[in-house]
C-alpha cells in the first residue's frame, strides 16, 4: 500500500528529502507511521472568532481517536475560519479565499484524505469547494445546532428572533430594556443557529450531497452523539483512502439534484443556492440557476421550522431529523446518488421514521405545496434573481407598487425612518450596490427593516429587491441575488424613485416598467456609483477583479473547475 499512498511521495525511499520530511514529523509518531498507513487531516475551521465553530476542537479530538482506531494517521490542521456574525464587511467576502487556502494546503502537504469540520454558514461551503477542488478522499462532520433557548417562557429563535423583535422595538410593541434582557437567553449552548439558517442548511445539505455519514446532520452541538459520530467518521475517513472514494466519485449531478430536492422539503436558506452553484462549478458539474426551480419548485415543505415555521433544529432532530424527511420525498430523490458510505442515499432511508407529525410532516399533509426556491426573470434582472415563498407573505407573492430606492447601506440607514420619506405599504424598497463586486461580498442585508412609520401602523412585510443576500434565518417577501448587480452593469443601477416595479413569483417575472428606450437612455447616478467598492490592493482587489456573479455562485473566475491533487515539486 505504501507505493498507493500519496503521502509516499514525501516520506519513502532513504534519501535526504524523505529523511527531512520523517524526521521533522517523529516527533511521537512510530517508525511504522510512514510505511502504509493513511494519513488523515483533519480540517478545523475551530475559532473563538467563530463562536458557532468554538466546540470543534472537541469534535476534532473524536475525530482522531477513529482515525487512530482504523489504522490512519491524524494530523490537526487549522484552517481559514469565517465568523458570520462579526467579520467585516461580510463572512461572504472571504469564502472563495478560505476555500482556496483549504485547497492549496490540502494539495501541499502529505496527506491522503482529509476530515472537514465546519459549523458556521461559510465553512461548510468553503470546506466543499476545496476538497471538489483538490478531490482528496473527504467527508464532512457538521458541528451541528444549539440548544434552544427560552425567554419568558418562549422559545427563541437565534437569527429570525433577532430580527423579530428587533422590528418589534423599532415599532414600538417592545421595550428596548426587555430586548437587551432577551439576549443572554437567545445563545443557550455551544453550536450554530438553531434556526434553518445557513449554516443548519449547508450542514443538511452536506449530507443530502452525500459527504455526511447518514444521519449525522443536525445533530446537536452539545448532543453525546456528535462525539459518537465524530469518532465513526474518522475510521470511515481511513476506508474513503483504502477505496480511493473521492469528492468527485460522489458529487455528480444526481447528488446536486438530492441537495435541492432537500433544500425545498426543508425550507432551506437562499444562501444554498450561491453555495452549491460554486461547490458544483469546482467540478465541472453543469449545474444552473435553473435548476433550482426546476427541481425544487414543485417540492412540498414539510418542516415546520423558522423562519418559515414554527420548531427549532433541535425539534428536528428528535423528530427523526433529515432521513425522515427525505423518505417521504424518496419518489423525487435521485435514486443513484452516493454516499460515503459507498451506498446510494436512498438505500439509508429505509429505517428512517417521523417521530413528530408536527415537526415533521407526513407527504400528504404539508406545510406547503410548491417550496422551492423560485427563479424570477425579466428586465430588472436578465440573469435571475430568487425568492423563498415558504418565507414570504402569500398576499405579496403578486404585487405592483412604486419603487423607493436607495442607492447604498448607508443612504438607506440614513433614511428608512425618516417621517418625511415617501413610502407605503405597496411601495417597494430597493437597494444596489450590494452584490459581489460593489460591496463587496454580496451581505446579509437584502432583508431590509420596514420603515419605522410603517411599522407604527402595523405593517410587518413589505416587498424588497436586492442584489446582495439575506440571512438564512430571516424571513419576508424579499427578491435577492439580482443579477447582474448594479455594479456589474445590471438594470438595478437604473431604478429610479417612483418608477413602477411588478413582482409575479407564480409567473416567474421581476419587471421594471419603464419603457426599454428610456431605460437605455439612462445611466447610473453618481450616488450609486461612489459607493461601489473600489479595493486599490490585497485580497478585495483580486475579489473584485475575478468574482463571478450570484446566478453562477459567486466564486472566482480562475477557480472554476478541480485541479487534482497532484504532487508538486520537492521542496529541497
Amino acid at each position: 500500500m505504501t507505493s498507493e499512498l500519496r503521502s509516499a511521495q514525501w516520506y519513502g525511499g532513504d534519501d535526504r528529502d524523505g529523511y527531512i520530511h520523517r524526521a521533522w514529523m517523529r516527533r511521537g509518531l512510530p517508525s511504522d507511521a510512514f510505511s502504509g498507513r493513511p494519513h488523515i487531516a483533519i480540517a478545523n475551521t475551530a475559532s473563538d472568532l467563530t463562536p458557532c465553530n468554538a466546540h470543534l476542537d472537541e469534535v476534532a479530538s473524536s475525530v482522531r481517536d477513529g482515525i487512530h482506531e482504523a489504522g490512519g494517521i491524524p494530523l490537526n490542521l487549522p484552517v481559514v475560519s469565517l465568523g458570520e456574525t462579526l467579520l467585516r464587511p461580510t463572512a461572504m467576502l472571504w469564502r472563495n479565499m478560505a476555500a482556496m487556502a483549504t485547497e492549496e494546503m490540502l494539495r501541499g502537504n502529505p496527506v491522503d484524505g482529509v476530515v472537514l469540520l465546519g459549523g458556521c454558514d461559510k465553512t461548510i461551503p468553503s470546506l466543499l469547494m476545496a476538497a471538489a477542488s483538490v478531490d482528496l478522499p473527504a467527508v464532512v462532520v457538521p458541528g451541528g445546532p444549539m440548544l434552544t433557548g427560552t425567554f419568558r417562557g418562549k422559545p427563541l429563535g437565534c437569527g429570525t428572533d433577532v430580527w423579530r423583535l428587533s422590528e418589534e422595538v423599532r415599532g414600538g410593541t417592545l421595550s428596548r430594556e426587555d430586548f437587551i434582557r432577551s439576549e443572554s437567553a437567545m445563545i443557550r449552548s455551544r453550536g450554530h443557529c438553531n434556526t434553518m439558517g445557513t449554516a443548519s442548511t449547508m450542514g443538511l445539505l452536506a449530507e443530502a450531497l452525500g459527504t455526511v455519514l447518514p444521519g449525522v446532520a443536525g445533530t446537536p452541538a452539545p448532543d453525546s452523539r456528535l462525539l459518537e459520530s465524530a469518532h465513526a467518521t474518522g475510521k470511515l475517513a481511513v476506508d474513503l483512502v483504502r477505496e480511493s472514494r473521492t469528492p468527485s466519485t460522489l458529487l455528480t449531478r444526481a447528488s446536486f439534484h438530492n441537495a435541492i430536492v432537500a433544500l425545498a422539503a426543508i425550507g432551506g436558506s437562499t444562501n444554498a443556492v450561491v453555495h452549491l452553484l460554486a461547490i458544483a462549478g469546482r467540478l465541472g458539474v453543469g449545474l444552473t440557476l435553473d435548476d433550482f426551480d426546476r427541481i425544487g419548485s414543485r417540492v412540498p415543505l414539510l418542516v415546520d421550522l423558522q423562519p418559515a415555521g414554527r420548531f427549532l433544529m433541535d425539534d428536528l432532530h428528535r423528530a427523526g431529523g433529515l432521513l425522515a424527511v427525505l423518505r417521504e420525498v424518496r419518489d423525487l430523490l435521485d435514486p443513484a446518488a452516493l454516499t460515503v458510505t459507498g451506498r446510494p442515499l436512498v438505500d439509508h432511508l429505509d429505517d428512517a421514521r417521523i417521530w413528530d407529525r408536527e415537526v415533521i410532516r407526513a407527504r400528504e399533509e404539508p406545510l406547503r405545496d410548491d417550496a422551492g426556491i423560485a427563479v424570477l426573470r425579466g428586465n430588472l434582472a436578465p440573469d435571475g434573481a430568487i425568492v423563498k415563498p415558504a418565507a414570504a407573505s402569500e398576499h405579496l407573492l403578486r404585487h405592483r407598487g412604486r419603487a423607493v430606492v436607495f442607492d447604498s447601506v448607508e443612504d438607506f440607514h440614513a433614511r428608512v425612518d425618516d417621517p418625511g420619506l415617501d413610502v407605503d405599504a405597496d411601495s417597494v424598497l430597493v437597494l444596489r450596490g450590494c452584490g459581489p463586486r460593489g460591496y463587496p461580498g454580496m451581505p446579509e442585508v437584502s432583508n431590509m427593516p420596514l420603515p419605522k412609520k410603517l411599522l407604527e401602523q402595523g405593517v410587518r412585510d413589505m416587498v424588497r429587491v436586492c442584489d446582495g443576500r439575506m440571512s438564512g434565518t430571516a424571513y419576508g417577501t424579499v427578491v435577492l441575488h439580482v443579477a447582474p448587480e448594479a455594479a456589474a452593469g445590471g438594470p438595478l443601477a437604473l431604478v429610479r424613485t417612483g418608477d413602477v416595479i411588478a413582482l409575479d413569483v407564480p409567473g416567474r417575472t421581476l419587471t421594471l416598467d419603464v419603457p426599454d428606450a428610456e431605460l437605455a437612455a439612462r445611466t447610473p447616478d453618481r450616488a450609486t456609483t461612489d459607493r461601489y467598492a473600489a479595493p486599490a490592493r490585497g485580497w478585495e482587489r483580486l475579489y473584485v477583479d475575478h468574482v463571478t456573479q450570484a446566478d453562477t455562485g459567486a466564486d472566482l473566475d480562475f477557480l472554476t473547475g478541480a485541479t487534482g491533487p497532484a504532487v508538486g515539486r520537492e521542496s529541497h
